[in-house]
């Protein structure tokens, strides 16, 4: 009977990266997923290694259960949310697809509509899409029938799809993202109102520390003014670079080395449909320029 050790150890910290990509995706919170981890790891710490065939398999089921019953603490604390919330971003510099084998369900954009999906959509999206797990293994994580599982994953997909339109190819959205940059910065507001589309809305998230929109901005001249008025707000003194989050590029906005503001866009065919800017400081800490 071995538990816990340095055996314990070894086999959760070797599969830890796709354990945080799991929690990450179906929180959208790095301090959330980290709980889950560090619960899953005091789980498999208590755990007799001789009854466990395949340890990442447990190991995922765990952290997948343990991540749907924070989804409704994390929604409830959500509700009282200061203003729009937004998902934290992470650096992929290192690793485009944090621990998954695909990058699927880590764009800011899709982890905010994942965030109105059911907890168990949203886990079999995760693990299908992202991780690409079978709808059998799927089953015997939510403890339900493959069918079911498929299922699940379905509705995941047509939400999704039904609320973004297919994204443009890496290149073409580097390109709208240096102009949207460009025109934001300098207060062109007929530039910026050509990269938007009719129903752009804009998401800001200062979470009640720092000053942002308390609701979403709609229509491409009212997004296009409040653009070009948070660039003046920001005031002089910053630097702005591109830098890997989420799996694509996004503008990290710095002052004196401290980020102050990053801002991911969702593009499609026709030009820029959300603008997501994250002030809250709290959810900019881990990243630098």
């Amino acid at each position: 009977m071995v538990v816990g050790g340095a055996e314990a150890l070894a086999q959760f910290d070797e599969v830890r990266p796709s354990l945080f990509g799991i929690a990450y995706r179906m929180l959208g919170s790095v301090a959330d997923a980290e709980d889950v981890l560090q619960e899953a790891w005091l789980r498999w710490a208590r755990t007799d290694l001789d009854d466990v065939r395949n340890p990442a398999a447990f190991l995922t089921t765990v952290t997948t259960r343990l991540a749907i019953t924070a989804v409704t603490s994390a929604r409830a604390r959500r509700e009282v949310y200061v203003g729009p919330w937004l998902p934290e971003p992470v650096s992929t510099a290192d690793d485009p697809t944090l621990g998954a084998e695909r990058a699927e369900a880590l764009d800011l954009a899709v982890l905010l509509l994942l965030e109105r999906l059911p907890a168990r959509e949203r886990a079999a999206y995760v693990l299908r899409e992202a991780f690409d797990y079978s709808f059998r293994d799927i089953a015997e994580v939510l403890e339900t029938t493959e069918a079911n599982a498929r299922q699940l994953a379905r509705r995941a997909r047509v939400h999704l799809a039904d609320e973004r339109h297919a994204p443009v190819a890496p290149a073409e959205r580097s390109r709208l993202l240096g102009a949207f940059l460009a025109a934001a910065t300098s207060g062109d507001l007929a530039a910026l109102e050509k990269l938007l589309t009719e129903d752009a809305v804009s998401y800001s998230d200062g979470g009640g520390v720092v000053s942002a929109a308390r609701m979403p901005v709609v229509g491409r001249e009212r997004v296009a003014r409040f653009i070009a008025g948070m660039a003046t707000k920001f005031g002089t003194g910053l630097q702005a670079s591109i830098v890997d989050a989420n799996g694509g590029q996004a503008v990290l906005m710095t002052r004196d080395g401290e980020p102050v503001a990053l801002i991911g866009i969702d593009a499609a065919a026709d030009g820029v449909r959300r603008s997501l800017m994250v002030v809250n400081p709290a959810k900019l800490a881990g990243l630098v320029a």
